[in-house]
């Protein structure tokens, strides 16, 4: 049975092989089960590096990391960030920015920035989801609506504050397992209960009269759709604008009404964006209700005074902007990113998706965007914003950078 013992060996020797050359040509293997912990959202990067092509003008670039620093620049410097299997501290984190801030003032191409970032840099990949080493990309912008400070016939369809009841309980003080854990809730007759849904609010009227209104809409499927993008700017009846943005959520998942609308064969996949279900909602009125009350989560919102606002509190910046799960990845880290953006022709139209890839900041997240795998971009205001941000839908990477100690 010699020659078993031989066949064995060379096959142990194989697995050897092509576990070395995966992982030095960048082969990741796929999860067998989706991150639930920070330090499994990130892995290192050793040896495959993708190319640091930037498709933007890198002033772009120096906004966002500037604006980042007013972020980083309250907290303690000893404030510790999880960056996968790193714990990093915000003045390693701000370090990291001022360097790479004054390195991009040399207009760097993609050799440069490569060479710097294999030498002082640690490269950490995205893990995926279950099954799949890459990231779906989805985007959003900030729309512009008809508004109005005042209710009358045509703006009657309200935009909530944040509920004085509206109680956000932090799990992590009755117990260590559930640190990083909260709950969104409400007291009632002595009890902690839910929070009002979007069925509960919006057809129970369980807000009504208590002045919580900062602003109205034309119409129930716009204010839908803010909920969605999380902030926006509003048009008055006197030409005047105000931003508006997320202030709080009721706390309940987000379920997703395109996914809704595939699920009962209402609508086919490739038919499912923005612009579909905007045009769906139109030609079927009646569901307008079944279809929006499936989401029971709902956004509280505040004015603006510069905006739309990120999750840490900063401007975001087009384009350059990035939105993941604030439970995995390190709040204002700087990252890097490949998917898709689409070419549109002269009518508007979309004529292909093109491969693109960009130095971002994570300043942002949302109700949709939850584990590893997920990430969403923001595009900015006007037509081609909204035409990305209402039709991305593709796979690609995201890579977080910092500074070696």
């Amino acid at each position: 049975m010699a020659w078993v013992r031989l066949e064995y060996c060379a096959f142990v020797r194989l697995l050897l092989l092509i576990g070395f050359v995966s992982g030095l040509f960048g082969c990741y293997a796929p999860l067998k089960k989706e991150a639930q912990r920070p330090e499994d959202a990130l892995a290192p990067t050793r040896y495959f590096f993708p190319t640091f092509h930037d498709d933007l003008n890198f002033d772009s670039l120096a906004i966002a990391i500037k604006r980042n620093f007013e972020y980083l620049d309250k907290l303690d410097p000893t404030t510790t960030f999880t960056y996968g299997p790193y714990q990093v501290t915000a003045e390693q984190v701000r370090r990291t920015q001022d360097d790479f801030l004054e390195f991009i003032k040399k207009n760097p191409g993609p050799e440069e920035i490569k060479k710097e970032i294999r030498n002082h840099y640690l490269l950490l990949r995205a893990t995926g989801r279950a099954g799949n080493p890459k990231v779906l990309f989805t985007g959003y912008f900030e729309p512009l609506f008809h508004g109005s400070l005042t209710p009358d016939e045509t703006f009657k369809y309200p935009l909530y504050g944040r509920p004085d009841d509206l109680l956000i309980i932090d799990l992590s003080l009755f117990s260590d397992k559930f640190e990083g854990m909260t709950i969104t809730a409400r007291m009632t007759d002595n009890q902690i209960t839910p929070y009002y849904s979007r069925f509960q609010i919006e057809m129970e009227k369980s807000l009504e009269g208590r002045k919580l209104e900062i602003a109205w809409m034309k119409d129930r499927v716009d204010v839908a759709f803010l909920h969605i993008q999380g902030s926006g700017r509003l048009v008055l009846p006197d030409g005047d604008t105000v931003s508006v943005g997320y202030q709080a959520s009721n706390g309940r998942p987000y379920h997703s009404i395109g996914r809704y609308l595939l699920k009962q064969g209402l609508m086919k996949r490739d038919q499912i964006s923005m612009q579909g279900i905007r045009k769906f909602l139109s030609d079927n009125p009646e569901m307008i209700d079944e279809v929006l009350n499936h989401n029971p989560s709902y956004v509280f919102f505040r004015t603006l005074e510069r905006g739309p606002l990120g999750n840490i509190g900063v401007p975001i910046t087009p384009g350059r902007s990035l939105a993941l799960d604030s439970r995995l990845f390190p709040k204002g880290a700087l990252a890097f990113v490949s998917c898709k953006k689409p070419v549109v022709d002269k009518e508007g139209a979309i004529t292909e998706w093109r491969p693109f890839s960009r130095f971002v900041l994570n300043q942002d997240t949302g109700g949709a965007i939850k584990g590893a795998g997920r990430a969403d971009l923001f595009w900015g205001n006007g037509p081609y914003a909204e035409l990305a941000a209402g039709h991305m839908n593709h796979e690609g990477m995201v890579y977080i950078l910092i500074k070696k100690p």
